[in-house]
């Protein structure tokens, strides 16, 4: 396949029906960048991320940075998806010590969807919003197939929030969530779904406090995110770092002073986000999800 295929390909959402889809096309994508990238530009201030660069194909754009701790190449990936459908589909009876079945959950997430965000990167210059929604989209929609692939029903949707006075519904409010988790029609877990917390972090805090303050009940909500690291140009123009977009003072002062989430989880962890007190205690890795929490909130 060539870029323009590739492309094309990802812009089709329908045609990521279910997580064997996601594998195939982040196949696909590895199988071309092995061999038709211009280069491979490593980060000035984290050498562990870099940039990939199209040829002429793809107008020598630059994507998004990768952290290469995280993301597979096409033989590493080959195997490793497998493991990663078995692992899903008997997460209940693994080793929850085994460190590299940890690391098969988070890296195969990591990859299949920064394969996704890369491959879209190569849409033409003014294009970037369109390549942004899609991202987020197909974010959302992967993870609610992963949670499905573990053996929990899960959903997006609206949901309807009784203002509760004095004890009596009075009228409804509609909510839009990115993952609703139910057991018998009750709510059991709310969530959002996002590739950044950048410009999203207040709003999913405040939906906590409005949710339960007008329901009057204590129900769940983690956030989930794909990653907090954008790329930055240098004082040298052909130089390449990144920034991170978290905001860790916003997301302490919410935990202390408004209300902490249920959970919140990266695929790809910020140092500080394992070393701050509040953070460290509040945010782990996308695999703690899967393998422990989530049973423990439903």
């Amino acid at each position: 396949m060539n870029l323009k295929q590739i492309v094309n390909q990802v812009k089709n959402k329908s045609s990521f029906v279910d997580l064997k889809a996601f594998i195939g096309f982040c196949s696909e994508y590895l199988n071309y960048i092995n061999e038709n990238l211009q280069a491979i530009i490593v980060s000035q201030n984290e050498n562990h991320y870099h940039f990939f660069q199209y040829k002429k194909e793809g107008d020598f754009q630059i994507t998004r940075p990768i952290n290469s701790n995280l993301m597979y190449d096409a033989k590493e990936f080959s195997k490793a998806s497998k493991e990663f459908l078995k692992i899903l589909q008997n997460i209940k009876t693994i080793d929850r010590k085994d460190n590299s079945i940890r690391n098969i959950l988070n890296n195969a997430t990591y990859t299949i969807q920064q394969s996704i965000g890369s491959a879209l990167d190569g849409l033409p210059a003014g294009q970037s919003n369109t390549a942004r929604k899609l991202n987020g989209d197909l974010f959302e929609h992967f993870i609610r197939l992963i949670i499905q692939e573990i053996g929990i029903n899960c959903k997006s949707g609206v949901i309807q929030v009784p203002v509760i006075v004095d004890g009596n519904p009075e009228f409804n409010m509609s909510y839009q969530h990115d993952l609703i988790i139910e057991n018998n029609e009750d709510v059991k877990v709310i969530g959002s779904i996002k590739t950044s917390s950048k410009d999203r972090l207040d709003k999913i805090f405040i939906d906590k406090f409005l949710y339960n303050k007008l329901t009057e009940k204590s129900i769940p909500h983690i956030a989930i995110f794909l990653n907090d690291v954008q790329r930055k140009n240098t004082k040298n123009e052909n130089e390449y770092g990144i920034n991170s977009t978290f905001l860790p003072g916003h997301f302490k002062g919410y935990t202390i002073k408004l209300n902490p989430l249920d959970g919140v989880y990266y695929c790809d962890i910020r140092p500080n986000m394992q070393t701050e007190n509040i953070l460290k205690e509040y945010i782990k890795t996308f695999d703690n999800l899967l393998i422990e929490d989530i049973w423990k909130l439903i």
